[in-house]
């Protein structure tokens, strides 16, 4: 598996990877392996894809509740993401975390975060604290368009672009916020938020993976550069539900021929229709044996034990007291 992350066959790799793993952790949902269901990334690959691809390894990200290829296309371990979906004790957080919270500092994966827009201030002080320190790091906040009205996510704008912190502010805009469509949520434009701030500000199509990383690269080297933050709208869609509830609710907010035009130009199929079949075909086979492998390696781990409930709640390593007084 060499096909590096910006080229062709490297975009369809992590696109593939971070579908096949969705549509694997959907099964192991309907299984009652994954407890509480999570929400899919099914329609939105590119958007990880091409962003991840523009970052270096020690570049930071913050993820959403919708989060699992972001993580996956910063260079988590499938299996121990699956394990930590599965509540297992292998899993990147030790089966605390779950699908909202899956994080791996080492790889610059600060977090995902199941507060809506909760990220941006996580994101700009990350990145105000590496530059601080003397390193070029350039963090990345992803946020979906229910965010956009969020304040502290325009306020972690404004200081982005106030003390040129080194913050790329992608916004996967699918539309939808839940069920409430944009046009009943957002006044003016996304893209006008980051204007407002003086930030540069483009709408990009967040379908195409190679789209998004022509944006992200140029978005990272201003960033590095020290020229400050961009805001990149990624117009892309959702083709599951919200979340797997949706699968038993059957809640309509969206109509049959909507979803059909959504999935007409899939990120999977425009990644893929790049390369040869030959390399296509290798490429699919082996995210699928590594795939098996993970999804083994995560019902094959044990729950964590109960005994250990209240470790690892403070970085310092103290634990927590229990019984009153």
């Amino acid at each position: 598996m060499a096909d590096p992350p910006g080229t062709p066959a490297g975009l369809y790799r992590t696109v593939r990877l971070i579908r096949r793993f969705e549509e694997r952790a959907i099964g192991l949902v309907s299984s009652g392996d994954i407890v509480g269901g999570i929400h899919p990334y099914i329609g939105q690959e590119a958007i990880a894809a091409g962003v991840c691809a523009a970052l270096r390894p020690d570049d930071v990200i913050t993820s959403t509740h919708r989060g699992h290829g972001h993580v996956l296309a910063k260079g988590a371990d499938p299996a121990r993401m699956l394990a930590e979906l599965a509540g297992r004790s292998t899993g990147l957080n030790r089966g605390r975390g779950g699908s909202m919270h899956a994080a791996d500092f080492a790889l610059g994966i600060y977090g995902a975060n199941a507060i809506v827009g909760a990220n941006g201030p996580i994101t700009v002080g990350a990145a105000w604290a590496a530059r601080r320190s003397g390193r070029d790091t350039v963090a990345v906040s992803f946020f979906g368009d229910g965010a956009v009205n969020q304040g502290v996510l325009l306020e972690s704008m404004n200081l982005a672009a106030l003390w040129r912190v080194p913050v790329l502010f992608v916004c996967e805009n699918n539309g939808y916020a839940t069920t409430l469509r944009l046009a009943d949520a957002v006044a003016g434009t996304i893209t006008a938020r980051g204007i407002a701030f003086g930030m540069p500000a483009l709408t990009v199509d967040g379908m195409d993976p190679q789209a998004v990383l022509a944006a992200a690269r140029d978005a990272v080297a201003r960033a590095r550069a020290g020229f400050g933050p961009t805001l990149l709208e990624c117009q892309t869609y959702r083709f599951d539900a919200h979340h797997t509830w949706e699968h038993k609710a059957r809640v309509r907010y969206r109509d049959d021929a909507e979803v059909e035009r959504g999935r007409s130009r899939d990120p999977v199929e425009l990644a893929g229709g790049r390369l040869d079949p030959a390399d296509r075909a290798r490429i699919d086979a082996e995210i699928e044996a590594l795939l098996d492998d993970a999804v083994g390696f995560a019902l094959d781990s044990p729950h964590p034990d109960p005994a250990g409930a209240l470790d690892h709640l403070y970085a310092t390593g103290l634990r927590a007291r229990t019984g009153g007084g």
